[in-house]
């Protein structure tokens, strides 16, 4: 769990989440692979591919008898505030910096709490054009109006993200971002104001975690973990970490653009698969998104389902949703429900109120570009989208396991029949 929780803190944005992702896979043996170079892949390999800094694909290939693809999708993008170029703005001898929401979050959640600057600076070099993550060694925050000055604050508010939710970064006599960026040869950047609070543990009995961006890193980081673990198996075991599910996946780096489709058919071509082969491998082939689900809220719990309440601390939630925003249908549940039985996991059944309007994750449009069995999965929580959300450290390790559970099991899909072994 200290190790989770140590993810959670130095993954300030994507760009963050994926270098530190990056480093395991290499501590544990991973090799590197390029899109712009020819791959050489052999039976028993584990290798991870970039793209954009913000996203990875690792895999390792199985017992290739049974050529398929068990594959488990996550994103690494959380609700923050996305600085600005030429960000400084002066008002009452303060320098504010201004910002644009990226995502739907809890915006009144990230008042009066410490926000570093974090992401990735583009700058010139003898190399040309290059790319590095920064992190501010300060702090910056966006302060409330006092309740003498705003006496309705308490009966509620909205946010105006132009007026509201601009941090305060120095005084007048300071030096600005600016001046500070353009010192170090950077000419633009893709910076966020994000949370830097640490992550810990509360309740009676430390069985709660608080922290920031446990959506989506909590599945992230399990993802990874069971890649790294799992038995062997047969097929291609594949953890994609995607970037831009919070503003709808449509980017090089998320689930609706084509690194995924494109990984997997360079995947079978440097492994000898011809398009044929390529494509039976896909009809054989299980697809997990693994995204965070609304638990059951203790002080309002008419937000949710009657009939499915979804419980901290009752494991897994398979994802449920008539009109598609989950991918999940009866055969792929009843599936997963067979492997997470088979080894001793708990799982439950989300459903939203029928009378609210669903999210969504990144299963639905990843789908389109390949058509594989999918489900949609993952971690019960509580506040998402705040600056700060929580979920029961049983569940994490629950999930864990369901995940090695599903990479280490051999599926062999015969049209509405599936073989479990």
């Amino acid at each position: 769990m200290n190790e989770l929780l140590t993810f959670l803190h130095h993954s300030y944005t994507p760009y963050h989440a994926t270098e530190n992702v990056k480093n395991l896979l290499l501590e544990n043996g991973f090799t590197p692979l390029k899109e712009t170079e020819d791959w050489i892949l052999n039976e028993g390999g584990k290798y991870f591919v970039e793209r954009g800094g913000s996203a990875l694909i690792a895999f390792t290939i199985e017992n290739l008898d049974g050529f398929s693809f068990k594959i488990i999708a996550s994103h690494t993008d959380s609700p923050a505030l996305k600085i600005k170029e030429n960000p400084a703005t002066v008002c009452a001898n303060c320098v504010k910096l201004n910002v644009e929401k990226y995502g739907s979050g809890l915006w009144y959640s990230f008042l009066d709490r410490p926000l570093k600057i974090a992401g990735r600076l583009v700058k010139n070099t003898e190399d040309g054009v290059c790319t590095q993550t920064y992190l501010s060694p300060f702090n910056v925050c966006i302060p409330s109006v006092a309740i003498h000055q705003n006496r309705q604050a308490n009966e509620g508010f909205a946010i105006n993200a132009q007026v509201d939710l601009q941090p305060l970064y120095s005084l007048c006599d300071g030096h600005s971002l600016n001046e500070e960026l353009s010192e170090n040869d950077v000419i633009s950047y893709d910076l966020y104001a994000v949370n830097a609070d640490m992550p810990h543990s509360f309740g009676v009995n430390d069985e709660f975690i608080l922290s920031p961006r446990i959506d989506n890193l909590t599945s992230v980081y399990a993802s990874l973990n069971a890649l790294l673990n799992h038995a062997s198996s047969s097929g291609i075991c594949v953890a994609a970490f995607f970037d831009n599910e919070e503003v709808g996946s449509r980017s090089a780096q998320g689930a609706d653009g084509d690194f995924m489709e494109i990984t997997l058919r360079r995947l079978a071509y440097s492994l000898k698969f011809d398009d044929i082969e390529y494509y039976k491998a896909l009809a054989n082939s299980f697809f997990l998104s693994l995204d965070n689900a609304h638990a059951t809220h203790p002080n309002h719990p008419e937000k949710s389902d009657p009939t499915n309440q979804t419980l901290l601390g009752n494991g897994i939630v398979i994802k449920h949703h008539a009109s598609k925003a989950y991918t999940t249908d009866a055969l792929s549940a009843g599936v997963l429900k067979n492997i997470f039985k088979k080894a001793d996991v708990a799982h439950q059944d989300f459903f939203n109120r029928s009378d609210a309007a669903s999210g969504s994750t990144l299963g639905s449009l990843a789908l389109t570009h390949t058509g594989i069995m999918a489900a949609d999965i993952g971690l019960a929580q509580l506040a998402m989208h705040s600056a700060n959300e929580c979920f029961a450290k049983k569940d994490f390790e629950t999930l864990t396991r369901g995940l090695t559970a599903f990479y280490s099991t051999k599926l062999t899909i015969d049209g509405q029949n599936v073989k479990i072994d």
